[in-house]
């Protein structure tokens, strides 16, 4: 039970790499508020140790009312996890301004609001947060620019806000995962069909010859959230099946 007594947000909690997360800090012992925008997901996620929150943290008033409500709820925040993000496909000569900005609103813009609202009770507890970002925020691949500029930037972000923070005792870490079997490229309108063989092939492009699992995710998520990992700042960590030491291919 190594977060008994603490409290936990973790945002997109109604699918894949974030529902993980949210299920292993409960059973840490941790109270969790989860956050997501599905309504269904969130009732079956309820539970004795995670509350659920309903929000769209691109709108900035919804997520101010829900840093808010955790507040009043819980009294205070130990460790944020970022983990909602969508993708969509789109090239350098195809990528529409539109898409562009609605990647950047959530995985970035959303990310950089509600760090900056729960950090006040993050720094007076002395706790920390971690970010989930991708392999792409480190390598290049083709057909998803503006999710590869996302994840660089939540990267970068990641360093910057973690030297800025040191001095106050806050850690701030992000996790790189490979291909994970989650709805993120269902959700952006991939069909199963097409997905299916996109998880088959990419079999192929990671060097163990597997795809992961959000349980592997969340239990990196966990450790570097722990103060096991209490030395540990500023870090990104591969978690990738090797997909990062691989050429385009």
């Amino acid at each position: 039970m190594e977060f008994a007594g603490k409290t936990t947000i973790v945002t997109g909690a109604t699918s894949g790499i974030g529902m993980a997360t949210a299920r292993k800090f409960a059973a840490e012992g941790a109270m969790v508020a989860a956050v997501g925008r599905n309504a269904k997901t969130l009732e079956a996620l309820e539970s004795r140790n995670i509350r659920t929150y309903r929000a769209d943290l691109s709108n900035e008033q919804a997520t101010g009312h829900f840093a808010a409500q955790v507040l009043r709820d819980f009294g205070g925040v130990d460790v944020l996890v970022n983990a909602a993000g969508i993708i969509s496909m789109g090239s350098v000569e195809t990528t529409t301004l539109a898409d562009y900005d609605a990647m950047m609103n959530i995985n970035v813009r959303s990310v950089l609001h509600l760090t900056q609202l729960a950090l006040p009770s993050i720094i007076e507890r002395k706790g920390n947060i971690v970010n989930l970002s991708s392999v792409t925020g480190a390598r290049a691949f083709p057909g998803v620019l503006a999710y590869c500029i996302s994840k660089a930037a939540i990267d970068q972000f990641t360093r910057c806000a973690a030297l800025e923070l040191a001095p106050q005792g806050v850690r701030v870490n992000a996790v790189n995962p490979g291909v994970v079997r989650t709805g993120l490229h269902l959700n952006s309108g991939m069909a199963p069909d097409a997905y299916e063989a996109f998880l088959e092939r990419s079999k192929t492009t990671h060097p163990l010859g597997r795809i992961g699992t959000p349980e592997e995710i969340a239990d990196l998520i966990l450790y570097l959230a722990s103060p096991r990992a209490g030395w540990i700042t500023g870090a990104t960590f591969a978690i990738d099946g090797g997909r990062a030491q691989t050429c385009a291919r």
